[in-house]
């Protein structure tokens, strides 16, 4: 089990956090869906924070805070627009947690401090054109050639991939082993010659968020580059597996922020706006809306808390991170639906916030897992736990 952060620093944290989302990165989210990007000032913020390093061991610089204290922090973070949580998403998540969890000391030491500064970004470079939920099936291979390994192949919708200094890469070493059994992960350099990053990708929302093909072309890394060491080879599905486990529990915690935000927008114009006479908050079906937003609300943030202890206390929570992901994701969207009705024809407005933020939840049911992934996780592991 985790201790994480001393609990009346983690508390101070949380209130930080907090203002600076309300204060300082609400103000400036029109500023970033004009201007496509993050001002620089608030990279700079940002990283003088330490929110680059929450997760990251103190050991290697970060604050080290445990999963239970993500999934808040992350809540917090995210009341203000998600793309601010993509800028250190990758470095708190995915994009660190294989090194954190697998990699050598060899490996941590060299790129954990720079990651837990920000002077790194760090990116998961997992999907491919043809393959994203099924990981399994990746195609990008990592050919041995002497001590050394050659990687040729695509990825897709990579997150941070303009911004990165490093990347997880999952490539196939075993070409005659089908499935996941095959693949390893490698830390990449981005500056590793052969590495080419595409034009960020123009996405229905959250802009100033950077997604990007990455192409390698006969990529060449050093065995000591497998995420663990050589003696890791082929077992690089299992390290993407467990990240992706804690990954589930952090969107589920992005979920909920942004839905709270979305119920708050919703009730504050339900109070303010008139019809017939009075507040539309003072009709009914009105009130059903907005009482079935709550009611998501608090069923999303408490399967989101319980999953976290669960996964902080047992390293693992695959069922029960699954069904977080799912839920409060599929949650988040109907509550965006609801809130964007409460507003009426406003809503459908650019100049109404819950227009800008309708669009930006929809991603949410689809990357670390879409929906239908998750379901049928979940299914499996109910019908295999039942069977015995």
């Amino acid at each position: 089990m985790a201790t994480g952060v001393d609990s009346d620093v983690f508390e101070q944290l949380v209130t930080t956090v907090d203002r600076f989302a309300r204060e300082r990165l609400i103000p400036a989210e029109r500023r970033v869906e004009d201007e496509d990007d993050i001002p620089e000032e608030i990279v700079a913020e940002m990283k003088e924070m330490g929110l680059f390093g929450l997760s990251t061991p103190e050991d290697f610089g970060g604050i080290g805070i445990n999963v239970p204290q993500e999934a808040r922090l992350i809540e917090t973070l995210c009341y203000a627009s998600l793309t601010f949580r993509s800028l250190i998403g990758t470095n708190v998540g995915i994009g660190s947690q294989g090194i954190v969890m697998d990699g050598t000391l060899e490996q941590k030491q060299q790129w954990l401090p720079g990651v837990a500064s920000g002077d790194i970004i760090a990116s998961f470079a997992l999907t491919e054109p043809d393959n994203g939920s099924d990981a399994g099936g990746i195609r990008t291979s990592a050919r041995r050639d002497g001590s050394d390994f050659i990687i040729n192949g695509t990825k897709r919708y990579i997150t941070n991939a303009v911004r990165a200094g490093v990347f997880t890469v999952f490539a196939r070493t075993d070409p005659d082993t089908p499935g996941a059994e095959g693949v390893s992960a490698f830390i990449v350099p981005a500056d590793t010659p052969g590495i080419t990053v595409a034009t960020p990708d123009r996405k229905l929302g959250q802009r100033g968020t950077k997604t990007s093909d990455v192409i390698f072309e006969d990529v060449r890394v050093p065995e000591t580059a497998i995420l663990g060491g050589p003696e890791r080879l082929n077992l690089g599905f299992r390290t993407a597996m467990k990240v992706l486990d804690r990954g589930r529990i952090h969107v589920g915690a992005m979920a909920v922020g942004q839905s709270q935000r979305m119920l708050d927008i919703a009730t504050d114009y339900a109070l303010e706006r008139k019809q017939f006479g009075k507040p539309i908050g003072e009709h009914q079906l009105v009130q059903g809306l907005l009482a079935d937003c709550q009611a998501d609300l608090h069923a999303a943030r408490a399967l989101v808390r319980a999953t976290a202890e669960t996964f902080d206390r047992d390293g693992k929570a695959i069922l029960e991170a699954s069904c977080t992901k799912y839920f409060c994701t599929e949650a988040a969207g109907r509550i965006a639906d609801r809130a964007l009705q409460v507003h009426g024809g406003a809503g459908y407005m650019a100049e109404y916030d819950i227009e800008r933020l309708y669009r930006d939840i929809r991603l949410l049911r689809i990357y670390e897992g879409t929906s239908q992934i998750q379901q049928l996780v979940i299914a499996r592991r109910t019908l295999a736990q039942r069977a015995g």
